[in-house]
């Protein structure tokens, strides 16, 4: 699927640009990721995958809000980073952290599937993640 079938079908929809969105969705991204740290530290490491992939999540979506976007489906995130790759506006690693951080996500908090050294792969991967978005958006 690409971004013009994700608009057809309603999983994406076009907005305006709007920089109060962006930096309200970086704050969050920021969010999550503190609190994902700390659940590291606390080893609740279910918790840790949880939070990393919502800064994943809210990271994307402030690029996506940039380029005048806004996803109605969490897959459509996916899409619109395999098209930044494909434009080469984006290393493909990124695309391959957050879609791995989706997919522990769902085993975590669907399959109570989690480990201690899942949790700090994608805390790693989150941190380079958000990074990475910023980025782009400057």
């Amino acid at each position: 699927m690409n971004i013009d079938e994700c608009i057809n079908e309603g999983y994406l929809r076009r907005i305006n640009p709007q920089p109060n969105l962006i930096e309200k969705e970086l704050k969050e991204a920021e969010y999550d990721l503190n609190s994902a740290i700390r659940a590291i530290e606390e080893k609740d490491f279910k918790w840790c995958i949880i939070k990393c992939y919502y800064s994943m999540f809210h990271a994307a979506r402030a690029v996506l809000f940039s380029i005048g976007l806004k996803e109605r489906r969490h897959f459509a995130i996916q899409v619109v980073l395999e098209d930044l790759v494909k434009k080469g506006k984006l290393e493909a690693i990124y695309l391959d952290y957050f879609s791995a951080a989706m997919e522990w996500r769902e085993n975590a908090d669907y399959r109570y599937k989690y480990s201690e050294e899942i949790a700090k792969d994608i805390v790693e991967n989150a941190k380079s993640f958000l990074l990475r978005m910023k980025k782009l958006l400057k």
